[in-house]
């Protein structure tokens, strides 16, 4: 007789959201307390780590911008060798996994190696942040577009980033901290008005969440001199000042 194939376990890419786990999606919660491996990164709240079973196996493969645990190929082949051992693996990350996380890379290289992968989608870091601060990244009267992009990329003062802040626009800046001011100088070297309004959220969702403006000229002092740190979202356009004003309202509503 023929010996029945080994089981092949499940990789499912799993959103974590902004931070507050009353964001996870119902799916997100449910694979998380049932799960026996999950492999994370370093910027999920440990509330949302809290809900796995104290059984599970938990895999940190956090990353600094000046120190990785684990390479992302070394993080590819861990998900890989998991699952063929028969493990169903929850890849828990930050936000969304398909917006700046990494997920394609990973569901890739998982899918070569014949490992079935489920994404779960999550709140994304900008949407969670922009609303945590009450700032609409798209208005009727001040925005129609958004534009993510990532502030840590190769070859930053050689792309063109004209027109994706400015009049009707909204720009949202992820990992941006550390080059906050190179990219106020990028942005302005490319047209952009140095008095246009930036907002930078930290910890967003979170109860120590801070909301900074400024304006794009200001941008790196307001990042050095409050000592902002990851995780933190830039957001730049005419939106951050509305937020600015439907937070004043609230909290004079409230003191009523």
């Amino acid at each position: 007789m023929s010996k029945a194939a080994p089981k092949v376990g499940t990789v499912y890419l799993v959103g974590a959201g902004p931070g507050d786990p009353d964001l996870l999606t119902l799916r997100a919660a449910r694979l998380l307390m049932n799960a026996k491996v999950v492999v994370h990164d370093g910027l999920v709240d440990p509330a949302i780590l809290a809900m796995a079973p104290r059984t599970a196996r938990m895999i940190s493969v956090a990353k600094s911008r000046s120190r990785h645990t684990m390479k992302q190929q070394d993080i590819n082949a861990l998900l890989v060798r998991e699952a063929l051992e028969g493990n169903d693996v929850i890849r828990l990350k930050g936000g969304d996994p398909f917006v700046f996380g990494r997920g394609g890379e990973e569901a890739e290289d998982c899918l070569a190696a014949g490992v079935t992968v489920q994404v779960v989608p999550g709140i994304s870091a900008a949407m969670g942040a922009a609303a945590s601060a009450m700032i609409p990244l798209t208005h009727r009267d001040s925005a129609s577009i958004v534009s993510f992009v990532a502030g840590q990329c190769k070859g930053l003062t050689d792309q063109n980033w004209a027109g994706l802040a400015g009049k009707g626009r909204t720009l949202v800046i992820y990992m941006g901290v550390a080059t906050a001011e190179a990219i106020a100088e990028k942005l302005m070297a490319d047209g952009l008005a140095p008095d246009m309004p930036v907002a930078v959220v930290e910890n967003a969702a979170r109860p120590e969440m801070r909301v900074l403006r400024g304006s794009l000229a200001g941008l790196g002092p307001l990042v050095a001199e409050n000592k902002v740190r990851s995780p933190a979202l830039i957001v730049i356009g005419e939106v951050t000042g509305r937020g600015d004003m439907m937070e004043l309202k609230q909290v004079l509503e409230m003191a009523r």
